[in-house]
């Protein structure tokens, strides 16, 4: 099988539309998706880039969060996974493949629109593994609503918990054990700069992330913390089918350049590359990872 560094046509490297019709409940199965997902598990080589590095990834069990907690175990890291409670099945396989790299792997089921949960997140981490120096934030929801006669207060304030919220209170709890040298990698969207019109709690959540991003590098710069984002395009994750009707699936990620959707493991590499030493001129950017599709 070709890895990820064997020269290849990005355009056909992966799935192109149109793709079955499917439809799934939040927050979704990785497994029940056609095609499945390639989230590293066989394609990503590490070579330590991250040796001896203590991480904490949101949303690790499916799409983005699964291929981010995959690489960071195969450059050297240890990792804590955090997910909801009914996806504890997808945590454990990415333990497993965590703790097959020769990585400690810490599974936390909670939902992290309590804040409590975020902070006991932060405290078991560094009691298991005696420190924290990346976060990677990455989960998060991803309502359609295609109306503002449809809008209800009850989602926004869900898509501001779910993706909003946690940057302050993950960073807040681990802010004392992160010493110069760590690293703080958020989640945007292509949605936050170009907006969907069906997707306007998820978009405004984005742009926030993306603005939350250069205020804290600045906050922190003196700290030696750096802090940056990754703005995906489309990517084929769960969130898709749990969110995205039939008539988009099929087509999903036509719009991009390259004419398909991004897979996980491709956004690996940004979130590598910021977690790491090689990124230390680096703070305040968002990178984005779209297929080729400008953003603005």
């Amino acid at each position: 099988m070709a890895t990820m560094y064997t020269p290849q046509d990005p355009i056909h490297q992966y799935p192109q539309p149109p793709f079955p019709a499917q439809q799934q409940s939040a927050p979704g199965d990785v497994h029940k998706m056609d095609p499945e997902p390639d989230h590293g598990e066989k394609s990503y080589v590490g070579n330590g880039r991250l040796a001896g590095r203590k991480a904490i990834v949101t949303g690790a069990d499916s799409g983005i969060g699964r291929a981010v907690a995959i690489a960071y175990a195969r450059e050297g890291a240890d990792v804590a996974l955090s997910y909801l409670p009914e996806e504890q099945a997808q945590a454990e396989e990415v333990a497993a493949l965590v703790e097959e790299a020769g990585q400690k792997a810490l599974l936390f089921p909670a939902d992290l629109q309590e804040e409590t949960a975020n902070q006991e997140l932060v405290r078991r981490t560094v009691e298991e593994f005696g420190g924290v120096d990346i976060l990677a934030i990455i989960a998060g929801v991803m309502p359609t609503v295609d109306s503002i006669d449809d809008f209800e207060t009850e989602t926004l304030d869900h898509v501001l918990k779910a993706n909003i919220y946690p940057l302050f209170w993950l960073t807040k709890a681990a802010s004392p054990h992160l010493q110069p040298g760590a690293s703080i990698i958020t989640t945007s969207s292509i949605q936050g700069f170009q907006p969907s019109p069906s997707l306007a709690e998820y978009a405004v959540s984005k742009a926030g992330i993306a603005n939350w991003t250069r205020a804290m590098a600045q906050q922190l710069a003196e700290r030696g913390i750096r802090v940056n984002g990754v703005a995906p395009g489309p990517v084929w994750t769960p969130l898709q089918p749990a969110f995205v009707p039939n008539e988009k699936i099929e087509q999903f990620g036509s719009e991009a350049a390259y004419g398909r959707p991004g897979q996980p493991v491709e956004l690996a590499p940004p979130f590598v590359l910021l977690a790491s030493q090689e990124a230390s001129y680096i703070s305040g950017e968002t990178i984005a990872v779209t297929g080729g599709t400008p953003v603005h």
